[in-house]
């Protein structure tokens, strides 16, 4: 079978996880003037969702790792798509958290387990490219379904847009089972799986992906008032401007694809998240200029995405014989940076400092995993008794 082909549930996967996890950000005033709460606690929803992420990835890796990895794939999307169902019929805040925090319990799993397949499935030399190509899914997501959810949540029902995350996962589901090839299942034993996170190295990797994307979800989880409050832009306006910010991140994914297959994924990973401190520090000068807040978003999300693929592989590369726990663990990192952005973020908003104080706030989240980076090249300097980058 054509691993092009093979690859569509994955990216279709992508989509659904995409929708749920970025469409909360263009319909986080709906929400919170329909539950008639302050924008800063509909934030909450967007934490919830990262922690059921935390959660969810080592417990479903944990629970399912010894079947195929198509029948984990197609039983992550069936429980991905019943969470968003809830969430649709969901009447109050509390309500609403618990079913945030269902839908997301499948999403690390589901990128972890992938990212391994993606990985089988690739010519030699182009597993980056593969997972790139998974995460396109989310990409897509930004440019179209984002766009179309927030629409449909400003100007009909903020339920609108888990309808149609629903139906996603549906089909999510019916392509995994006609398109995934059969590939074994792995017999490792869970604390076989579990030995490679005695080591130093994957801790200092989750560092890095919580500091890096909480950094991206400190400005993101509040882009959409800083349009509106800030900029100027009107809300008929923020459908087109999250396009924008989706053509940045799939930009920036095919980036980091590229540049991992050629350097080391630590290299591409530290080089990146210098240029994103660079990008947010950049953010509240370009503000109050509608065209520079249109350039500066498009950057700073191609920055963000293009680390997605560089840290997942540096992952698997440093869990050797944990590929598919460390994956998902990495999708946990990455969640816990969204959640933890998301809070931080809000702090200072809800202190009177505005909408372009995120920035700060995420441009040091940033800063701090830069620091990480230059610490894990030292470890591997050492250890191997030579000047340059190892590859992960």
């Amino acid at each position: 079978m054509n691993s092009k082909r093979s690859l569509i549930p994955l990216t279709l996967g992508g989509l659904g996880i995409g929708m749920t996890e970025f469409v909360m950000m263009g319909i986080l005033p709906d929400i919170a003037h329909a539950m008639h709460i302050s924008i800063p606690t509909a934030g909450h929803f967007i934490s919830a969702y990262a922690l059921g992420v935390v959660v969810g990835a080592p417990l479903l890796v944990a629970l399912t790792g010894k079947l195929p990895p198509k029948q984990i794939l197609a039983l992550l999307m069936g429980l991905f798509a019943l969470g968003n169902a809830l969430s649709v019929l969901a009447p109050s805040y509390h309500i609403m958290l618990l079913t945030r925090f269902i839908s997301g319990l499948p999403h690390g799993a589901f990128f972890g387990v992938g990212a391994v397949v993606a990985g089988r499935l690739a010519a030699p030399g182009k597993e980056a490219q593969a997972v790139s190509i998974m995460f396109a899914g989310l990409t897509i997501a930004n440019i179209i379904g984002v766009p179309i959810g927030t629409y449909l949540g400003h100007n009909f029902s903020w339920r609108i847009p888990f309808v149609l995350i629903v139906v996603v996962a549906l089909l999510t589901v019916v392509s995994v089972r006609r398109l995934l090839p059969d590939l074994p299942a792995k017999n490792t034993r869970l604390q076989d799986e579990f030995h490679a996170f005695t080591k130093l190295e994957p801790w200092m990797i989750i560092a890095i992906t919580v500091l890096g994307n909480g950094g991206f979800f400190a400005w993101f989880s509040y882009i959409v008032p800083l349009f509106t409050e800030v900029t100027g832009f009107s809300n008929n306006a923020v459908t087109f401007l999250m396009v924008l910010a989706g053509v940045g991140m799939a930009l920036g994914n095919f980036l980091g694809g590229w540049l991992t297959d050629r350097m080391s994924p630590l290299r591409a990973t530290t080089w990146l998240l210098m240029a994103m401190t660079t990008a947010l520090l950049a953010i509240p000068l370009a503000a109050h200029y509608q065209i520079p807040t249109v350039l500066m978003t498009i950057l700073t999300g191609g920055l963000a995405f293009s680390t997605a693929a560089p840290i997942q592989m540096l992952m698997i590369r440093a869990a050797k014989g944990s590929e598919m726990l460390a994956s998902s663990l990495s999708q946990s990192g990455f969640n816990t940076g969204n959640a933890l952005g998301a809070y931080l973020g809000g702090l200072p908003i809800a202190a009177g400092l505005g909408y372009t104080s995120p920035e700060w706030v995420g441009a040091v989240m940033v800063a701090g995993g830069i620091l990480f980076c230059i610490a894990l090249v030292l470890r591997r300097r050492k250890q191997v008794q030579q000047p340059e980058l190892v590859a992960a």
